[in-house]
């Protein structure tokens, strides 16, 4: 199974591609954070983040709905984020790296859960705000930085999407993942091909 992440600044126009993908047929792992915030708020928390407990509940459903979505046989994932993103979000808040978040960043290693290519979805020049994304678009070019950092620091390559045409964006993220699952089962490294398909 191919587990591709995809990740970026909030308000990158990520979402909208999840959905063409889910439309197209692949399988799309729905993100964490967003719905923890929703439930919390739904509860009466204003501001969920600013709560200690709050990047262990992300975690928790982050790892929940990976080990749900390894029973599917879709022979692509795409992943609206990971515990990797998870690891930026505490450095953006303030956060120390928890025990449980610590497990499975060690699980993610130890087993290779995800594909090393991470497509990363730059922002788009400007944020909208919205219940759960209070950031101002200063802030988001910090997010995007720590997230580009952080995944970079665990290994994998980036794959940038640049702003543009949704269908634009979602045939690019087709072309890399066709190319990838091709190399793989020619047992290729991606350094053979990836330069030239993205030049």
């Amino acid at each position: 199974m191919n587990r591709f992440i995809l990740t970026g600044a909030p308000g990158s126009g990520k979402t909208a591609i999840l959905r063409q993908l889910e439309l197209d047929g692949f399988a799309v792992v729905e993100e964490a954070a967003t719905d923890v915030i929703a439930l919390a708020q739904a509860r009466g928390v204003a501001e969920p983040w600013k709560h200690p407990s709050f990047i262990d509940s992300v975690v928790d459903l982050q790892k929940c709905r990976l080990d749900r979505a390894t029973a599917q046989r879709k022979e692509v994932q795409f992943h609206d984020r990971s515990a990797i993103c998870t690891a930026a979000l505490a450095a953006y808040l303030g956060y120390p790296v928890s025990d449980v978040l610590s497990r499975e960043l060690e699980r993610i290693r130890t087993e290779s859960l995800y594909q090393k290519l991470v497509f990363f979805v730059r922002n788009l020049g400007f944020i909208t705000a919205s219940a759960a994304r209070r950031i101002s678009f200063e802030e988001t070019l910090r997010f995007e930085r720590i997230h580009e950092e952080t995944y970079r620091e665990f290994g994998f390559e980036l794959i940038f999407i640049e702003p543009g045409r949704l269908a634009e964006r979602v045939n690019a993220i087709k072309r890399v993942t066709q190319a990838a699952q091709a190399s793989t089962r020619q047992a290729l490294p991606a350094s053979s091909w990836l330069a030239f398909l993205l030049d």
